[in-house]
């Protein structure tokens, strides 16, 4: 059996996930990482992404997971984000809706801040997409 090591993940509303893990994986700012048990400490900035964790059962969970901070210490690694979302708590139509959206802005708009902001809606909304389309 893989070694574990203890990750929670939190939203300033909830905890959305706190256990033993094997693996975990996401994207940073700079690129994806993946935490094994008695990785070195990081403290780093995370993007919109898919959180892949696998449990100490072995399964696989993913999740939609929307900026934040990745803090990974000795005793205890933790990943404070906007949103988190299971598979199940993605509204499919709302997810398809936004990414419209986000498309129409980014086709029409001639301000470089609507633009960034229609970026960061159709990320979101495309990893909310593959989250559900993975979890199938």
């Amino acid at each position: 059996m893989a070694a574990l090591f203890n990750f929670e993940v939190h939203t300033p509303y909830r905890l959305f996930f706190s256990g033993k893990a094997e693996t975990v994986i996401l994207n940073l700012s700079d690129g994806e990482i993946g935490l094994y048990a008695n990785h070195s400490p990081v403290t780093a900035p995370v993007i919109t992404c898919i959180l892949r964790i696998r449990d100490a059962e072995g399964n696989w969970k993913i999740a939609f997971v929307s900026g934040g901070i990745l803090e990974v210490k000795d005793v205890k690694n933790v990943l404070l984000v906007e949103s988190a979302e299971w598979p199940e708590e993605i509204d499919r139509e709302l997810a398809l809706a936004s990414k419209k959206e986000a498309e129409e802005i980014l086709s029409t708009s001639q301000f470089r801040f609507e633009k960034d902001e229609a970026r960061a809606k159709l990320l979101r909304a495309e990893c909310r997409l593959k989250v559900l389309s993975a979890s199938l």
